[in-house]
Formats: C-alpha cells, structure tokens, sequence
C-alpha cells in the first residue's frame, strides 16, 4: 500500500493535516465524513462516508493510519456510506463498514453489502458465535455471517415500523443486550417541529415482536452489556436534548432531559453520528447536541447518578475512540453539499488526537431546554428529570396558554438518585408568564416541575 505523506508529523492543536480524509474533487462531489474510528492491533482503522449511496462521490473508502502516522488506503477500499463498527470476539474479527479483518490484518469485503448505508452492528439474539446483525440507513436490517459472509435480510422496517422509507427515513445506530436488540432513526424536519408528524424512532425487538417506545428522533444506542446492565440512547425533541436509559433490573426505559448546546442539531442531516462510547476503562464518553459529557454505565435503584457536562464544541463528531492512549476524534467538515455549499470546492475533514481531559479546555458548559414546549401537561404529574448540575446561572421560565391563574411546583433532586424535594411553587397569571433566576451557585442533580391543573405550559432552563 502506497502511503499518502512522506512528509514530518506535523499537529496544528491536534489536527494532523496529513491525515486528512479527502474525496475527489468530482463530479459528482460530496461530503466526506468520518463514519468509523477503530484501533485493531495496532493500526487505527478510518472508514468515512459519502451522503448518499456510491453515486453521490468518489473518493471515500478505508484508510488505514500505523503507529508512525503515516495513512494508507486499503486496497479493499470502496466507495459508500458507512458508520458501522464492531469487535466479534467469537472469531476476532473487526467489522467496519462491509468489510470483515482478521487478527493478521486480512480484509474480506462482502459484496452485497457495499451498497446499503451501514450504520449499525449488533450482537446476534440467539446465535452470537456465527451471526451479527447489520443495519442500513434506509431500514434494511441483515444477518451476517461472520465466516461464510453469506447475508439474508430479516426486515424492511420502514415497513416493520411504519417508517417513511426511501430519502425520510435516516436509521443510525443499533445495539443489543440483555435480551433486546434496540435500532434508532432520527427523521425529523419543520413537519415534526410543529407537531404534525411524528417519524423518529426508538424501538426494541425481543426476538420475536418489535416494539416502538419512541416516535422522536433517536440518534445513538449503546451501553456495556453487562457492566452496569443499561442500555443508553440519545436523541432529542424540540423541548430538549434526550436521553432514554433500559435497566434491567426493572426491565423498564427511563427518560431524562438534557440541555441542547445549540440548535445546529435539531435536524436529522445535521446531527451526524454523535456517539455513545467507552473512552476510559470502564466508563463512558457521551456526544450529545454539541456537548461533552461523561456517564457512567451504573443505575443504582434504577437510576443514572453518575453523569455531568464537560464541555460545549462545533465540531460534528461522526466517531471517536481511544489508541494509543490517546483520545482520536474524526469529523464531518465543509463539503459541496450536493451544490448548496459554493464556497466549497473538495470535499475534507480532519482528525483530532488528544486527551479525554484536554476536552474540558473546550466551550464551557451551557445550554437550554426543558421538559415542556408548548405540551399538554396534565394535573399533578412530575415533568421527566431535567439535568441541573456542572452548569453556572440558571433561570428557569414558565408559561401557560390557560383562562386562570396556574400554581406549578419547582422539585429538585440534590442526591441524584431520584428522590425530589419541593424547592419554590410558583404562581403564574393567566395565559401569563413567569422568569425564574435561581441564586448564585445554586445547583442540583435534577429538577422538575409539576401543574396543579391540567394546561398547555413551557417549562424551559437556561445556562449561561
């Protein structure tokens, strides 16, 4: 394999130029993310993407980066959409992308695969020495044989699902454990925005049925099997940034509400494949609507504690992952966006090396959102927790769309382990609307708020 650069390792606050992924320059041009970051003994593995389908660019495929920095591209490499990595430890074999790569760095690429934008593998239910399931972006879900790399697809679930299909649908992620195998789609556009439609997706299938827990926009799914015995997706509506946890010892999904950094994401070609994944031993790395935040694979009592903010960040992140004791970051920067972008002329993006604590050198934490945009929120029943602490001033701001004076209680979880005490009631007047400045220094785990009547209310926090 040729190299691309004989030339010096040379990092410009921790971007190596020389290991940009470039496309051609076209036509067609296209984007060039960063889809898959994976280090496999030794070599970091890069597959990035083109936007749709090999017709839409040239130029993206596997690259391959030694421990002296030099970058290769394989010769297997092929033109596609891919997101999709995986370690089968039952024949130690990476996946990424269509291509299958034993332990002395042997690529098998399966065909029939090359065209499906991969975006997810998971670990099979019933045959998990021999099986994997693999996910497109367009909702066809395979079985993949690991050794004889025959494929046979199980579902269309644009279909299965009542998803839109061809061109709406934008499936990203899937993973399974404790029993389920869990797929996200993160659809969403103005109709969803207004409430008109519903076509995002959080849905799990126990073998079986499939069943839909979500219609919002999902974007990430994963977890450490048994380590904690959870499993984590991220997503978002347009009251805030979602995270939805499964715990198995109650065998129930729990929602909790996080701020957005910005709303650069509310939007399912913008959000890319910010991830879910372990960086340190034993822990998690969260990427969720342009922040940082660590997480613990851990619910006592059935709740998450063991989450906070780092920090806010531009960068569309389409993976990251840990080699050589270094945090690696791939993106997604400036492309020709199919002729929308005329300032941009070759499709590129970098990657970042660094440490996981350089990230808190990065945006501090801020943000906004809440549990209620203009919901119907009923009598008496708590808002989902919505995340308080690692964050500096807060106001908090209600409204009400009702004929009368409604009372609605501020709850705070200082503990962090789903116990709330009431903090302040707060009066607002009819069809009226009140800020909320909570004092200096104030900060809790969690908070939420209930109505004293049923009414259609905002509830929104910002920090700054």
């Amino acid at each position: 394999m040729k190299t691309t650069s004989s030339l010096p390792v040379q990092s410009f606050s921790g971007v190596i130029p020389s290991l940009a992924q470039v496309a051609d320059f076209g036509p067609p041009r296209s984007e060039i993310g960063i889809g898959c970051l994976m280090p496999w003994l030794g070599k970091l593995y890069v597959l990035n993407y083109n936007s749709h389908r090999r017709q839409s660019g040239t130029g993206t495929g596997l690259r391959v980066i030694e421990d002296d920095f030099k970058m290769t591209r394989h010769p297997a490499a092929v033109d596609g959409t891919y997101a999709n990595r995986y370690v089968h430890d039952a024949s130690s074999q990476l996946i990424i992308g269509p291509h299958l790569i034993d332990t002395k760095h042997k690529v098998r690429t399966v065909k029939e695969l090359i065209d499906i934008r991969l975006c997810g593998t998971a670990t099979h239910l019933t045959d998990p020495k021999n099986l994997v399931y693999m996910l497109g972006m367009e909702g066809e879900l395979f079985e993949l044989n690991v050794k004889t790399l025959k494929t046979k697809l199980l579902f269309d679930l644009t279909k299965t699902l009542g998803t839109p299909g061809e061109g709406a649908c934008h499936f990203k992620d899937c993973y399974s454990a404790h029993g389920k195998l869990v797929v996200v789609n993160n659809d969403y556009n103005h109709e969803d925005f207004e409430g008109t439609r519903k076509e995002g997706t959080l849905a799990e299938f126990d073998g079986k049925m499939w069943t839909v827990l979500e219609t919002k926009p999902f974007v990430c799914v994963n977890g450490l099997n048994y380590f904690g015995q959870t499993i984590f997706a991220s997503g978002w509506d347009r009251a805030s940034a979602i995270l939805k946890v499964f715990t198995k010892a109650d065998n129930t999904w729990t929602t909790y509400r996080l701020p957005k950094a910005s709303h650069c994401w509310d939007h399912k070609w913008q959000t890319e494949w910010p991830r879910i994944r372990s960086i340190e031993h034993e822990r998690l790395l969260m990427d969720h609507h342009g922040m940082w935040y660590e997480l613990s694979p851990w619910a006592y009592k059935n709740r998450i504690w063991g989450i906070r903010p780092i920090s806010t960040h531009l960068w569309v992140h389409g993976d990251f992952c840990s080699w050589k004791g270094m945090l690696v970051v791939g993106s997604d920067n400036t492309s020709h966006e199919a002729g929308g972008n005329h300032q941009s002329a070759e499709p590129q993006s970098g990657i970042w090396f660094g440490k996981t604590d350089d990230l808190w050198n990065l945006g501090k934490p801020k943000g906004w959102g809440g549990p209620w945009w203009e919901d119907d929120v009923e009598a008496h029943v708590p808002s989902d927790p919505y995340l308080m602490t690692g964050f500096d001033k807060k106001v908090l701001h209600i409204s009400h769309e009702n004929k009368r004076a409604v009372t609605f209680t501020v709850e705070v979880d200082f503990l962090g382990c789903g116990v709330f005490k009431t903090y302040q009631t707060i009066s607002v007047p009819a069809r009226g609307y009140v800020p909320w400045v909570f004092p200096e220094g104030f900060s809790a785990h969690w908070i939420r708020v209930t109505s004293n009547t049923k009414c259609r209310a905002t509830a929104q926090l910002h920090y700054t």
